[in-house]
Order: structure tokens, then C-alpha cells, then sequence
């Protein structure tokens, strides 16, 4: 976002995932910002590069615009107010409260455990904890997180209980990942995400983040960022 024509493509992404639940074309935006798709396809290149967007594999659409999604991730996020008629895909369990805090608005998430496979449904907001007993199973470290973003959003996934999330790890990640409670991953999502939509919006540091996990108590090298 170092120029303001990247600043505008970036900023009309994430308006339109936010108010209609998909991702706007290169043409859209080329059109939009009185630009051509070749140069817009450049920015959002760049974009990628500085991790503020991520494109597919083919790299001519937007993907994912975190915590925003273009693609189905195992997760739906729909406004609790039944007169919003607006739906997104949750990139993941982390990222469907962020959803939630970016639009300051309290939703439904919908998804299913991978231990039993039993639909999950629960309410968060920006004040609003999801229930108590839910847990959220990270695959790897934070220093890993961008290796394969898409792959790690994948999952991210909620557990009916920690119980399910240490079953489902011991037949299929034996060693590997790291279970928090639904709770501690909320709490995180407001301030790693609540000012996305912000029309200031500058990225935050790594020293930032870095200080937002080990307020919730997210600490030890599982979480160093890199």
C-alpha cells in the first residue's frame, strides 16, 4: 500500500468482500479505479507480495483478503440481525471472528468438528464470546504461517472440545499443532482484526502482533512471528 493507486485497489477489495461476500474481478477493478487490468494485475501483485491480499494459485484473482475469503473454507459467518442478509466465508475458525470484528457486528458461524463431523453452530461479537467449551486447533508455527497461507487458514478449524482436537491430532498430526480455547482465539481476533475496514488502515508491525499474541497469552516459540 505504499502508493495511493494500490491503497484504493486494496481498499476496494476488501469494501466489496464486506458488503457483498465476494471478490471484485481485475476487470471490476481496473474499471473502478479508471485503470487497465494490466496495471491493476501489477498491484495486485504487489499487494500479495507485501501480504496484504492473497491471490489464487493462478494468481489473476484475489483469493483471500484476510479474514475475508473468496472461496468456501468450512466456514459460514451470517449476521445474527435477520434483516442483514449479507454471507461470507470464514477463512477459518481465527479468521470468522474476525470477520465478526471488522464489522463490529455480531454473527452465526456455522462449520463441523473434524474429530465427529457433527455441525457446530455459535454466536460472537466484538463482545459476545463464543461458548466456553469449543477449541481451536492451529497446524503450525506462526514463523510457518505464510509458507502456504491458504493451506494453514484450511486448518485452522474448531473443535467441540479440546478433547476432540487432541483425538483428531493424535490420528492424523501426532506431535504437531497447537489446541487454544475458542475464547483466547476471540479475544485475539478484535484487535488483530477490528480495524481491517478502517479507512486509515496501516498494516500493523511485527512487533505489534507479536505483542497482541502474548496478551493473550499466546507465547513461547509455537508463536514467534517471523
Amino acid at each position: 500500500m505504499n502508493t495511493p493507486d494500490s491503497r484504493r485497489v486494496r481498499d476496494l477489495v476488501y469494501e466489496t468482500l464486506a458488503s457483498e461476500g465476494r471478490a471484485p474481478s481485475v476487470a471490476e477493478l481496473a474499471r473502478r479505479t479508471r485503470s487497465t487490468t494490466e496495471a491493476t494485475q501489477k498491484i495486485l501483485h504487489e499487494l500479495a507480495e507485501a501480504h496484504a491480499l492473497v491471490l489464487t494459485a493462478d494468481g489473476d484473482a484475489v483469493r483471500m483478503a484476510h479474514p475475508f475469503t473468496a472461496a468456501p473454507m468450512a466456514f459460514v459467518v451470517t449476521p445474527l440481525d435477520g434483516h442483514d442478509d449479507r454471507r461470507w466465508w470464514g477463512g477459518c475458525a481465527w479468521d470468522s471472528f474476525g470477520i465478526s470484528a471488522a464489522l463490529d457486528l455480531d454473527v452465526r458461524i456455522d462449520t463441523a468438528c473434524p474429530q465427529c463431523g457433527t455441525p457446530i453452530a455459535y454466536q460472537a461479537g466484538p463482545r459476545l464470546p463464543p461458548p466456553a467449551e469449543l477449541a481451536v486447533r492451529f497446524p503450525r508455527p506462526a514463523g510457518e504461517w505464510w509458507d502456504d497461507v491458504v493451506a494453514t487458514c484450511t486448518m485452522i478449524r474448531t473443535f467441540c472440545d479440546r478433547g476432540h482436537a487432541e483425538r483428531w491430532t493424535a490420528d492424523n498430526a501426532p506431535g504437531g499443532g497447537y489446541i487454544a480455547e475458542a475464547a483466547t482465539v476471540w479475544r485475539l481476533a478484535g484487535p488483530w482484526y477490528g480495524d481491517r475496514l478502517d479507512s486509515e488502515f496501516q498494516p500493523h508491525s511485527r512487533e505489534h502482533n507479536q505483542r497482541l499474541l502474548d496478551e493473550c497469552g499466546l507465547t513461547g516459540p509455537f508463536w514467534r512471528l517471523p
